[in-house]
């Protein structure tokens, strides 16, 4: 039974947090909407009831979880293209796969294919 307890003992000895590798500290309340800080130079405050974590602010009732993440998990991935990216663009979709040119691009979805990405672009 020692042997085992201290293999154990051991084990956990040797095993290392990793919190280095996690950039952000996630925040969701119960309404399920979430919040993501960085935790670089992170200051975390309580005052009364209200949680402040950076610039953000949290009413304590309102959280049902808080977990370190590796990268910001309210990103949308949504991104405006100025005009000197559709210049570049090689080709123009719209959705049912008819190319397009700059010209006939009305309201609508598009996907826009550049040298280095391809976009999805809504036209309104």
């Amino acid at each position: 039974m020692k042997k085992i307890l201290l293999l154990f003992m051991a084990m956990i000895g040797t095993m290392t947090a990793q919190a280095d590798n996690y950039s952000f500290l996630t925040f969701e309340t119960t309404d399920g909407a979430k919040a993501s800080v960085a935790v670089e130079s992170l200051t975390l405050t309580i005052s009364g009831t209200t949680l402040t974590a950076g610039s953000q602010q949290f009413t304590l009732s309102n959280l049902s979880k808080m977990y370190f993440s590796t990268s910001d998990e309210t990103a949308t991935g949504i991104e405006e293209i100025t005009s000197a990216t559709l210049d570049e663009a090689a080709e123009i979709y719209d959705l049912q796969g008819h190319k397009v040119n700059k010209a006939q691009m009305h309201k609508g979805v598009y996907i826009v294919k550049t040298k280095s990405r391809t976009y999805k672009m809504v036209v309104k």
